[in-house]
């Protein structure tokens, strides 16, 4: 019979990798890709003449990003930055409670992928419309509008299924590591320990609990 406390260790991910370990590696892979967008945000915010691209560039009739939306992709890649920091801080000191942002923004991120297919599914014609909006100077892309609606839509949705796949196996990988947060935490208050008259009462293990010999009942007392 396998202990609770070996259960608790056999949790692996992928590359036999502890869920504890993958997940500071995840919330440090996310941390860094958050931390080098702000890092062009902030370096365009503060030289907008060189980076500000134009509707003529792109061929569209509105600019890619004003200021004001700029502004609003900094402050979300911050709290992204915050969310994960939060994570790795939560999986390397033990501290369930800071996992759970993190993990509300996979649910969230993954709910938003999977509308996408749903959309794709529903409405196919936008991935043409998506592709006509590509700028003129986009790598193949005459040979992508020249295929058939129904191959693309098979390919889009490829492409997402194996993105959510994979968006699902790294929530799994958190959840257990949340889970083996939690574990380890209740594993530490099994011992009970109580003072009697400056006495340390320790309670019998459970295995030694169970080989106690049961008591047998007492016989009916006779009706008068």
């Amino acid at each position: 019979m396998i202990s609770p406390w070996e259960r608790l260790h056999s949790a692996r991910c992928c590359f036999c990798c502890h869920v504890r370990t993958g997940t500071i590696i995840l919330g440090s892979w996310y941390m860094v890709i958050n931390a080098v967008v702000l890092f062009i945000l902030l370096t365009a915010l503060s030289d907008p003449d060189q980076y500000h691209l134009t509707s003529a560039e792109l061929a569209n009739d509105l600019d890619v990003m004003d200021d004001a939306n700029m502004c609003i992709a900094s402050a979300i890649s911050l709290l992204m930055i915050v969310i994960c920091g939060m994570a790795v801080y939560g999986a390397y000191k033990l501290h369930a409670a800071w996992i759970i942002p993190f993990f509300s923004y996979q649910v969230f991120d993954f709910a938003l992928n999977a509308l996408v297919a749903v959309s794709v599914v529903v409405y196919p014609n936008t991935i043409n419309d998506y592709l006509q909006q590509l700028p003129r100077n986009f790598p193949y892309k005459e040979e992508i509008m020249s295929m058939s609606n129904t191959c693309l839509v098979l390919i889009v949705l490829l492409f997402i299924t194996c993105i959510l796949a994979f968006k699902a196996y790294l929530m799994v990988c958190v959840w257990s590591c949340y889970r083996y947060v939690s574990g380890r935490s209740n594993a530490d208050v099994l011992v009970y320990v109580t003072n009697m008259n400056d006495t340390t009462v320790l309670l019998p293990p459970y295995d030694d609990t169970v080989m106690l010999p049961v008591k047998q009942a007492q016989p009916p007392s006779l009706l008068a």
